[in-house]
């Protein structure tokens, strides 16, 4: 059940979407995974957002929904699904998984990591583990080869909802959301230049 706070917020409807995704099954390369934790961007409307400014870079988020825009920070690779209608721009941040299948695969591309319930913890190492590249880039989802979103396999019994991690813009907008007691979920993490939360 989602706290009732949440019901009492207007939100975009791509904060909808990202709700709809957990429990989800994100499969790629050799390896599937739950999606455990996501982060909401409303495009135009979200100064966070890859899609805030229309440039060549943000194009695939503009583009059909239901596929995948990619890509790097800091040597890592992100995975996000266009939800949004062509034009509008709208994307969710697949943050973390619990891998359920492949976890063979996953764990030769990332041997660093010795629990097997942080392997998909955070986007970059989501994305490491479900093998997801540039080469991805603007893949539909809908087809099942390659990385394909299959159907919901968790009915999360809790949604919790907080701040996305690390951005300095719109950094308190409650759009990242997760399944309540999932291990695999990221710390929060709040940018430095993002200004002091409001006390509430």
């Amino acid at each position: 059940m989602e706290s009732l706070v949440l019901a009492m917020v207007t939100e975009p409807s791509v904060c909808v979407c990202a709700r709809g995704l957990l429990g989800r099954v994100l499969t790629s390369h050799g390896v599937s995974a739950v999606i455990t934790e996501v982060e909401a961007y409303d495009g135009p409307h979200d100064p966070a957002s890859h899609a805030y400014t229309r440039t060549p870079r943000s194009e695939t988020i503009y583009g059909p929904p239901m596929r995948l825009y990619v890509y790097r920070i800091h040597g890592h690779h992100c995975a996000n699904i266009v939800t949004s209608a062509e034009g509008e721009g709208s994307a969710v941040l697949i943050r973390a998984g619990r891998i359920v299948d492949g976890l063979d695969i996953a764990r030769q591309r990332r041997q660093t990591m010795a629990e097997d319930e942080f392997l998909g913890r955070g986007p970059g190492n989501l994305a490491k583990s479900l093998g997801i590249t540039m080469a991805d880039l603007r893949t539909d989802l809908t087809a099942p080869t390659g990385v394909y979103l299959g159907e919901r396999v968790q009915q999360p019994a809790r949604i919790v909802a907080g701040p996305r991690v690390g951005i300095r813009l719109a950094a308190d907008e409650p759009w990242r959301f997760w399944i309540d007691g999932e291990p695999s979920v990221s710390a929060y993490r709040r940018h430095p230049k993002a200004g002091r939360a409001p006390k509430g």
